[in-house]
């Protein structure tokens, strides 16, 4: 017979109930819990954050940088905080932060912000959704009032329309402030849809989400429209500077970009980078961001080019970067920390650190983009050295 997780219809988050959660667990499981029930602050505080809350994950956090930033939000040395159990990650970032510093800083720039809740309208035919196509972007003041009555900070800036056979695919766009977005939207969006469908009676249906929001799904229409904040990062490195950190000439990374480009072509990979997921992952469980969210903000594309002076061009947009300042999980007191170090916690810092968040992965490109070659002498490769060395917990 199934055994019910203890719960409190009073307080869920009391020391008594996650108490009696936690003796559930070594009474039912095989599990001793000596280190996940320690943790140094108020249960209370996760409160719409978890359920059936009985402790906390302790994952290590090392410090990268300082990582010097150009940007017109992020400006100057940054010391950043990153969450993983990858031995090589942190040593690799810093590494490429320090050939960034070297360069004179990276350059980033924020190119837009939308964040999505796509419904789809159904109809008994297809042209009947042509018309209600037409019908909608007549009425999108209307619309967006709708949308926006429930917000404070969100506003409804467009929405995007796909027909399909006898359905619209809409996408509501939104600006969301400093917080990711995700649930402002879905409310606002579902407010709007109502009152459409009280006004558009020959609609047969709707779902709120159609899937064509992609959320934590990397998507064509992702990469070209954006979701979160659409973000460059750019650098230029002397020549010296990458034969002096990354040991690798501006020719021979330029060579191993194009080929690693037509692997990613060929695969059908979300992007041709090296691995953006790994800072990204790391930035953000540190920092209190839905980790699920890398399935979208990993998503990029990379140019690089030798210059007409032999030195390296590298840069990442990443179109689909969703991070939050506020709300969410950024005000637990260790995301919160973590945030502090970047000075990126609270109201008015996202697109400050949506800047660093593409920095740190440009950093991370750079170094195992140079770390995959083998050198020709001593047929050595630095990305299985480093792994030897740093990442293997023997």
């Amino acid at each position: 017979m199934s055994k019910r997780i203890p719960r409190s219809s009073e307080d869920d988050y009391s020391a008594d109930i996650i108490g009696e959660r936690q003796n559930f667990i070594e009474e039912n499981t095989p599990a001793r819990l000596n280190h996940t029930r320690q943790f140094s602050f108020d249960p209370g505080d996760m409160s719409g954050n978890i359920e059936n809350l009985f402790g906390v994950a302790q994952v290590p956090i090392g410090l990268a940088g300082p990582l010097l930033v150009n940007g017109e939000h992020a400006q100057g040395e940054f010391y950043v905080p990153m969450a993983t159990v990858e031995g090589t990650l942190l040593a690799s970032y810093n590494r490429g932060m320090k050939v960034i510093r070297e360069s004179g800083g990276v350059t980033t720039t924020v190119a837009g912000e939308a964040m999505q809740r796509a419904p789809v309208f159904v109809f008994p035919s297809a042209r009947e959704g042509r018309d209600f196509g037409l019908w909608l972007k007549d009425n999108f003041a209307q619309i967006k009032a709708q949308a926006e009555s429930t917000t404070s900070v969100g506003k409804l800036n467009e929405i995007e329309q796909y027909h399909a056979h006898n359905m619209v695919f809409a996408r509501f766009d939104y600006s969301t402030g400093d917080a990711a977005g995700q649930n402002m939207t879905s409310r606002a969006t579902f407010a709007a849809c109502e009152w459409i469908h009280q006004q558009y009676p020959s609609m047969s249906h709707y779902l709120l989400s159609g899937n064509f929001d992609t959320e934590k799904k990397a998507s064509s229409v992702n990469l070209l429209k954006g979701r979160g904040r659409r973000v460059t990062a750019e650098i230029t490195i002397p020549r010296d500077v990458m034969l002096e950190n990354l040991r690798i000439t501006p020719q021979q990374m330029h060579y191993g970009q194009g080929i690693t480009s037509v692997s990613a072509f060929l695969s059908g990979s979300s992007n041709n980078a090296a691995h953006p997921a790994n800072g990204l992952a790391a930035l953000y469980l540190a920092t209190g961001q839905d980790i699920a969210n890398i399935g979208e903000s990993h998503q990029c594309s990379t140019y690089n080019r030798v210059t007409r002076d032999g030195d390296y061009y590298f840069s990442i947009t990443l179109p689909s970067l969703i991070v939050a300042s506020y709300g969410g999980g950024t005000a637990l007191p260790t995301q919160r920390e973590c945030l502090e170090i970047m000075d990126c916690f609270g109201q008015g810092k996202a697109l400050k650190l949506a800047e660093i968040a593409a920095a740190t992965a440009l950093a991370g490109e750079l170094s195992l983009g140079a770390a995959a070659k083998i050198d020709r002498k001593t047929r050595k490769n630095e990305w299985v050295d480093a792994h030897e060395k740093l990442g293997r917990n023997r």
